[in-house]
């Protein structure tokens, strides 16, 4: 997966912004304002921090060595996923859904019902 595919693929995702609120250099997006991935644009190969549940960011950590601890996030809930071929794209995808779908889960009843209009 390379940077554009990234972008794309998450800026299809309903009630998605992407975002710079750290500098050029590290895109954001975010569900209804909250967020569920981030990358740096200086990567190579592309590298990604997205959210997890605690159990499953275990599981992955010890199944997929492209699965490390995020950097400067909290370690028990984030992931940093390294596009390095050794993971499928369609296996990064669903990894991505299931950030997207944690974050959305814990939106307020108001943004979900705004969510669901979109």
């Amino acid at each position: 997966m390379n940077l554009e595919e990234l972008r794309d693929y998450c800026i299809s995702k309903k009630g998605v912004e992407e975002t710079l609120p750290f500098g050029p250099d590290t895109l954001v997006y975010k569900v209804m304002g909250k967020v569920f991935l981030q990358t740096g644009l200086e990567y190579n190969p592309v590298q990604f921090n997205i959210k997890c549940d605690p159990e499953k960011a275990i599981e992955l950590r010890e199944h997929y060595p492209c699965v490390i601890p995020a950097y400067h996030m909290n370690k028990k809930h984030w992931v940093t996923v390294i596009a390095d071929g050794s993971a499928s794209n369609k296996l990064m995808e669903e990894w991505i859904n299931d950030s997207y779908n944690l974050v959305a889960a814990g939106l307020t009843r108001k943004d979900k019902e705004k969510l669901k209009s979109l």
